[in-house]
């Protein structure tokens, strides 16, 4: 689907010897799957998972829950904490996580279908949250994918600047 980002991510990730593992909500494994469509990946994919339920997010997830207990759902701080666990259980060198409500109904906390957070934890961190005010579930999964593997892109790109300049 986007494969000119991916293959960009790739030739990053292969250049430091870097990898990256996954923990994706409302995508259902398409930033994975993305990930894993560039020849080579065993080299820097470590591993996803799925984490649409709380039973699979225990199961695939080693989550700090007091510091999830004093977070708001589906916030920043939030995917933060699911990022770094993503990049801890598989230690790698970057982690990924997405949380959000692709629709057609919010979530029970108040948040519009089309809401999704998504976090990167390694070297260097970041976070944003991406509202496209549809309820169309398939075009915003779409969407929630492209904002995940930019924004990876991203941070790789002001990682590598960070580290040329030292």
């Amino acid at each position: 689907m986007f494969s000119t980002v991916c293959a960009a991510i790739a030739s990053k990730l292969v250049a430091n010897g870097q990898s990256v593992s996954v923990a994706e909500s409302s995508t259902g494994g398409l930033i994975a799957a993305n990930l894993l469509s560039v020849a080579g990946a065993s080299s820097y994919f470590r591993g996803g998972s799925v984490i649409y339920t709380r039973e699979s997010r225990h199961a695939f997830l080693d989550l700090d829950v007091i510091k999830l207990k004093g977070l708001k759902p589906l916030t920043e701080p939030m995917v933060a904490e699911f990022a770094h666990a993503a990049r801890l259980k598989l230690d790698a060198t970057w982690g990924i996580a997405e949380l959000g409500a692709a629709g057609p109904k919010g979530t029970p906390y108040g948040h519009a279908p089309g809401t999704s957070v998504i976090g990167i934890s390694g070297p260097l961190s970041a976070s944003i949250t991406l509202e496209t005010a549809s309820a169309n579930r398939e075009e915003n999964m779409v969407q929630f994918t492209e904002a995940a593997l930019t924004l990876f892109n991203t941070t790789l790109m002001r990682f590598q600047a960070s580290t040329q300049k030292a």
